[in-house]
C-alpha cells in the first residue's frame, strides 16, 4: 500500500443508501401524488397493463426521490492498524425517522473539509448523491456543501463512483456492485437478502436490524471492490471492524 494511496483516502468515504416507498400501499399517498404517481407509472410499464399502478408503486417506488424515502445509510472508511496493515471499518444510520437519519448523515460529514472530503459509492453520481440531496430538500434539511455540487466543474467534483470507474467512459449499460464482487472474486452481500427485498423486509417484516446488515455490507463490499480497481488487495476479513 503506497504512501500516496494512503494520503489520497485520507478523506474518502465510503457509503451505501437503502431506500422504500414513501408509503406501505399505494392507498396511503395522498389523492394527489396517486395521480402522480398513475403518470408516471403509466411511462414507466410503456404500456404494461399487467401490473396495477399499486402494485408497481410497491415495487418500484423505492428508486424515485418524489416516491421513496431513505431508511439506512450505511458508510465506512480504510485505515491502518498498529501493524500498518490496511483496516476498514463500517457503520450506519437507520430509522423510520428519515429527518433524523439525514441530519446524522449530515452531521457525519460536516465533520470533515468540505473541499476534500471524497464520498464514494456505487452508481452513486445517479443514485445515492442525488437522492439524498433531494430527499434533504424535500425535508428543508441544508444541503452540505460536500454535496453540493451546482455550479462546479467536472474538474472541481471530488465524488467518486465505482460504477464510473469500471465503465472508462462507456455508457451503454449498468454493472451491478453484485457482479463486479463475482467478477474480481469478492464475498457478497446477498446472503441474508438482496435489494429487490427491502420493501418486503421494511414494510411486512418490520426488520430494519436486518436491512442494516445488509447494508454494511454493501459498503464492505464496496471498500474491496474500490482496492481492485486501483489493483491492490482486499481487507482481509479479520481487519473489518462492523459496528451495529
Amino acid at each position: 500500500m503506497t504512501e500516496d494511496f494512503k494520503r489520497r483516502t485520507k478523506n474518502l468515504l465510503l457509503l451505501d443508501i437503502e431506500t422504500v416507498c414513501s408509503h406501505a400501499h399505494y392507498t396511503q399517498l395522498p389523492e394527489r401524488m396517486q395521480k402522480l404517481w398513475d403518470k408516471k407509472a403509466l411511462t414507466l410499464k410503456k404500456g404494461d397493463d399487467t401490473i396495477a399502478n399499486a402494485d408497481y408503486f410497491y415495487d418500484r417506488g423505492a428508486i424515485y426521490a418524489e416516491f421513496g424515502k431513505i431508511i439506512c445509510i450505511a458508510f465506512g472508511a480504510y485505515y491502518w492498524n498498529e501493524k500498518e496493515e490496511i483496516a476498514f471499518k463500517v457503520s450506519s444510520f437507520a430509522g423510520d425517522d428519515e429527518v433524523q437519519l439525514l441530519l446524522q448523515f449530515k452531521a457525519l460529514i460536516e465533520k470533515y473539509p468540505p473541499e476534500q472530503l471524497i464520498l464514494c459509492a456505487h452508481n452513486g453520481k445517479e443514485f445515492d448523491f442525488p437522492f439524498i440531496c433531494r430527499r434533504m430538500l424535500i425535508h428543508c434539511i441544508e444541503i452540505p456543501k460536500a454535496l453540493q455540487i451546482t455550479g462546479k466543474k467536472p474538474w472541481e467534483l471530488l465524488h467518486q463512483d465505482t460504477m464510473d470507474l469500471w465503465k472508462f467512459g462507456d455508457y451503454k449499460s449498468y454493472t451491478s456492485l453484485d457482479l463486479l464482487a463475482a467478477v474480481f472474486d469478492i464475498p457478497g452481500s446477498k446472503n441474508e437478502m438482496s435489494g429487490d427485498q427491502v420493501t418486503k423486509v421494511y414494510y411486512e417484516e418490520n426488520d430494519l436490524a436486518k436491512i442494516s446488515r445488509y447494508c454494511r455490507e454493501d459498503v464492505v463490499v464496496l471498500a474491496q471492490l474500490y482496492l481492485r480497481l486501483h489493483c491492490m488487495s482486499q481487507v482481509p476479513e479479520q481487519n473489518i471492524v462492523r459496528v451495529e
